[in-house]
């Protein structure tokens, strides 16, 4: 299949004609998360679709068109949904993962803003799917503004017959329930999010039994994210081949990619997976003006970070594990030659130190004891013989611990001493760090100059 580069090349077409604008499409109209400006906009004709068809049928549909969950891992959205065991006699459940926390990451969150009602249709049509008379949205209770507005699309949705009784007169009962979570990162974790959602201490669950046979109160639970449900709409009302009509062969259809950190015009920009960093920075002006590209992260703070040599790497999950990192989220933090690795990495270390449940012992003492070294090392307190130690404390860390919270911590460090050692022993042999943090922009402690620090936020 032609790259996206490629298709540029032979066609001189703009990058912005790549773009694909589906979930976003009227994201700037006013009012935009209405439900009439959601029906000027094809609004509900999927689940129309989708409710002439057998749940069977429609399962099988929404495997065909390839979707892959937007939560980070990928996996296959209507194969999720073919584990659910039917005719068990039990309530199954759909939960919807809006726990959107990681640093870098922001996607989610938008999109509810502007569109709730793509996730809404979504849910009743997955509901019918999985036969399912209850579903659940767990959103990060921080998020208040965005708390009220999907409040209020779930009245405009009950008033309007696509919720409740009888579902436009399909025989479809479905209730579904907005609930705010209290703040806590490791929530993001599929089991861990069941457990508060029944009122529990957030913390992952041992598996089997896998969610599928028995997640929230013990039933076949589906756990999706947010993206991933609102994208289904679309593929019902225009079709599962053109749908794959965009992206690779392994990684169907349009995705957001949230573009942030030293850019000229940081934010959203939906495109069909593979295309590119390059093309994604050509379409936002490149990395802000007299700077230039030092490193970035392809799917978020817990993704290995890649270089200015990655930029034409493909962004799906196949293009993106093949160099070495994981697609993630998609959440490209794009950081210039002003920025201070280690300092970077001590950051996002001391957010997984601070997020992590305690539950398992290497997440638990390995994040602490990343910490304390990084922070030696930042200060120019730091010793050879430590960034071996770093590695080592990682390497327990990672593929041992309950959840991918101990993986997460663990990338940044192996990518970063992999493409960045001699920054390390810069601040070591030079008993500091060498950079100005004022220069970069993104990071303030309080002991600096808070007015150097305007300017973008990663």
């Amino acid at each position: 299949m032609m790259t996206l580069a490629a298709e540029i090349d032979k066609n001189g077409t703009s990058p912005e004609k790549l773009l694909a604008p589906v979930l976003s499409s009227f994201w700037d109209e006013p009012e935009s998360w209405t439900l009439d400006t959601y029906h000027r906009h094809d609004g509900y004709e999927g689940l129309r679709k989708a409710l002439a068809m057998s749940p069977d049928d429609l399962i099988a549909y929404v495997k065909d068109s390839g979707l892959r969950g937007r939560g980070g891992a990928g996996f296959p959205t209507g194969m999720k949904w073919q584990f659910i065991p039917q005719g068990d006699g039990k309530p199954h459940y759909l939960v919807v993962n809006a726990d959107e926390s990681e640093p870098g990451t922001c996607k989610d969150i938008p999109l509810l803003f502007a569109n709730p009602h793509s996730l809404i249709e979504g849910i009743v049509i997955a509901c019918y799917a999985i036969r399912s008379s209850h579903a659940f949205i767990y959103l990060r209770g921080e998020v208040v503004p965005v708390l009220r507005r999907l409040h209020e699309a779930v009245r405009e949705a009950y008033e309007a017959g696509y919720l409740g009784t009888n579902v436009l007169g399909s025989g479809l009962d479905l209730e579904l329930t907005v609930h705010a979570g209290a703040g806590a990162y490791i929530c993001g974790e599929e089991t861990a999010l069941l457990d508060s959602l029944e009122g529990r201490r957030g913390q992952p669950r041992l598996r089997p039994p896998f969610p599928a046979v028995a997640g929230l109160y013990a039933c076949p639970t589906v756990v999706n994210n947010v993206e991933s449900i609102a994208s289904v709409p679309a593929i019902l009302n225009k079709g599962k081949d053109w749908f794959k009509s965009m992206g690779s062969e392994k990684s169907p259809g349009f995705t957001l990619y949230s573009l942030s950190g030293h850019v000229t015009s940081p934010g959203q920009y939906e495109a069909p997976l593979g295309i590119t960093l390059r093309q994604l920075l050509d379409m936002s002006g490149g990395i802000r003006a007299g700077h230039r590209l030092k490193f970035w992260t392809p799917g978020g703070s817990s993704t290995p970070m890649f270089t200015e040599e990655h930029l034409d790497v493909p962004l799906d999950y196949e293009g993106v594990g093949a160099a070495g990192s994981m697609l993630g989220t998609k959440a490209l933090q794009c950081f210039d030659e002003t920025t201070c690795v280690v300092r970077a990495v001590t950051r996002w270390t001391e957010f997984y130190a601070h997020e992590s449940c305690g539950k398992c012992t290497p997440c638990r003492e390995g994040t602490y004891w990343l910490v304390q070294l990084l922070r030696d090392i930042e200060a120019g307190k730091g010793q050879m013989a430590d960034l071996d130690k770093l590695n080592d404390i990682a390497d327990n860390i990672n593929g041992k611990s309950f959840c991918a919270l101990g993986d997460g911590a663990a990338s940044p460090i192996f990518s970063s001493l992999k493409y960045f050692r001699e920054e390390y022993e810069q601040h070591i042999t030079g008993r500091g760090c060498p950079f100005d943090p004022a220069r970069s922009t993104l990071w303030a402690d309080e002991k600096d100059d808070k007015n150097a620090h305007r300017g973008v936020n990663a």
